[in-house]
C-alpha cells in the first residue's frame, strides 16, 4: 500500500520492530528443541517481548487509545472510542516447533468497528494491510479474494481443536464430514490470522473456526472484507464473530454455499 493513514503507518512500524525480535528468537528455536526442557519457556518470553515492543510503539504514538492483547490485561484509554487489538505471535505452536508459519496481528478498532489492520508474516516477508474503505494489500499488490465458483475446485482452511480446546472437536469433525466430499481439500496450518489473510489473497476460498479470541481475528476480518470477501459468525449470519469467536469467511461467489454446508 503506497500511502496509508498515520495510524496504519504506526502499526506497520510496530509490526516491523516486533518482527526483528521474533526472527532473532526463531533462529534459536531449533537449538532449543534438543534440550530436555524444550523451547516452551523461551517462546513464551519471545511472545511477551514482542508484545512489549508493539505496546511501546503504539502507546507512545497514541497514548489515549485503549489496549487489548493476548499477553496482558486489557485497558480502556482516555479515548474510549478507540483501542488497539494485538496478537504479538499468532501461531505460537508453529514457532515452538520451528515451522515458519506464524504472524503478528495488529488491529485498530473505532466505535466498535475495525478500521485498520496489519498482519505481518516475518518468515516470508509478507505484510497484509487494510483500511476501512481503502482496500486490502499484500506488500504493494492489491488483494482480491478468489473468483472460484465451483465447490469441487475450492480449497478451505480451518483449525482443528487440540488438547485445551477439545470440546469443539466433535463439531469440527462433523464440519469436515460435510465439507470434504464437496471440495478440493482442507488445510490446517495453525495461524488464524494467516488463514484469514490467505482468504483475502485468494489462496484459500474459505475459512472457518470456533472459539477464537478477538486478537486472533480482528485484523483478518477487515482484510478479508476489504479484499471483497464475506465474514460472518459461523452459526448466525447476524451475530458478530469478533464477539462470539466463531468465524466463517469466504470469497464472494462461494460464500453462501460454503455457509449452507457448514450450517447444515
Amino acid at each position: 500500500m503506497s500511502v496509508g493513514s498515520a495510524n496504519l503507518n504506526v502499526m506497520i512500524k510496530a509490526a516491523r520492530r516486533a518482527a526483528r525480535s521474533l526472527l532473532r528468537d526463531f533462529g534459536e528455536v531449533e537449538n532449543l528443541q534438543v534440550s530436555r526442557k524444550g523451547a516452551g519457556d523461551f517462546v513464551s518470553r519471545a511472545d511477551l517481548k514482542a508484545e512489549e515492543i508493539i505496546r511501546t510503539e503504539l502507546m507512545t504514538a497514541r497514548p489515549n487509545y485503549g489496549w487489548t492483547a493476548e499477553e496482558s490485561d486489557a485497558e480502556e484509554g482516555k479515548d474510549p472510542t478507540r483501542r488497539w487489538i494485538v496478537d504479538p505471535l499468532d501461531g505460537t505452536t508453529n514457532f515452538l516447533h520451528g515451522l515458519p508459519h506464524w504472524a503478528i496481528s495488529i488491529a485498530l478498532e473505532h466505535k466498535g468497528e475495525i478500521v485498520s489492520a496489519v498482519i505481518l508474516d516475518p518468515a516470508k516477508d509478507e505484510m497484509f494491510v487494510a483500511e476501512k474503505g481503502a482496500g486490502a494489500w499484500l506488500n504493494d499488490r492489491r488483494l482480491r479474494v478468489s473468483a472460484r465458483t465451483e465447490m469441487t475446485e475450492m480449497l478451505f482452511a480451518t483449525g482443528i481443536p487440540f488438547a485445551k480446546n477439545a470440546g469443539d472437536l466433535a463439531l469440527t469433525m462433523q464440519d469436515l464430514a460435510r465439507l470434504m466430499p464437496r471440495c478440493a481439500g482442507v488445510r490446517r496450518m495453525g495461524s488464524a490470522a494467516l488463514d484469514l489473510a490467505y482468504v483475502a489473497a485468494g489462496r484459500y476460498d474459505g475459512y472457518w473456526e470456533r472459539s477464537l479470541n478477538v486478537w486472533d481475528i480482528a485484523a483478518g476480518v477487515l482484510i478479508v472484507r476489504e479484499a471483497g470477501g464475506f465474514v460472518q459468525d459461523l452459526n448466525h449470519a447476524d451475530a458478530n464473530p469478533l464477539v462470539t469467536g466463531d468465524v466463517l469467511a469466504g470469497n464472494a461467489d462461494g460464500f453462501e454455499r460454503f455457509a449452507r454446508v457448514l450450517r447444515g
